[in-house]
């Protein structure tokens, strides 16, 4: 069986882009992917060209590093923050999109809770 090519940050922003309001940008220097100027993806060229860094809860981050720690993994610098690094050398072509469907969803500004109609 032949393995699937790496994905590269050329296919992360095209697909991204796909999604509604998501716009190029840069953050910290790098490319970078923000969905009504919010970052959810971001391309570590400097310090890791294999690596994007994709918006996720700590439950989301948490359960994917149990899942495959050699796909998705933190340093120090990102410990506190809700942020996963990804290999894109190691993500299946397949989840691709999901993966950028989890830093979108997170990343959208929080919906306004409506004030109850005046009686």
């Amino acid at each position: 069986m032949k393995r699937a090519q790496a994905i590269t940050f050329d296919a992360v922003r095209k697909a991204a882009l796909a999604f509604p309001d998501v716009a190029e940008s840069t953050s910290y220097g790098t490319p970078a992917l923000k969905v009504k100027g919010k970052l959810f993806v971001r391309w570590r060229t400097e310090e890791d060209p294999d690596t994007i860094v994709l918006k996720a809860t700590f439950e989301q981050r948490d359960e994917m590093m149990a899942a495959d720690p050699e796909t998705y993994f933190i340093t120090d610098h990102y410990r506190n923050y809700p942020w996963i690094l990804v290999r894109l050398s190691k993500v299946h072509p397949d989840a691709l999109r999901d993966l950028l469907q989890i830093g979108y969803r997170n990343a959208l500004p929080a919906k306004r809770a409506r004030k109850p109609a005046a009686r």
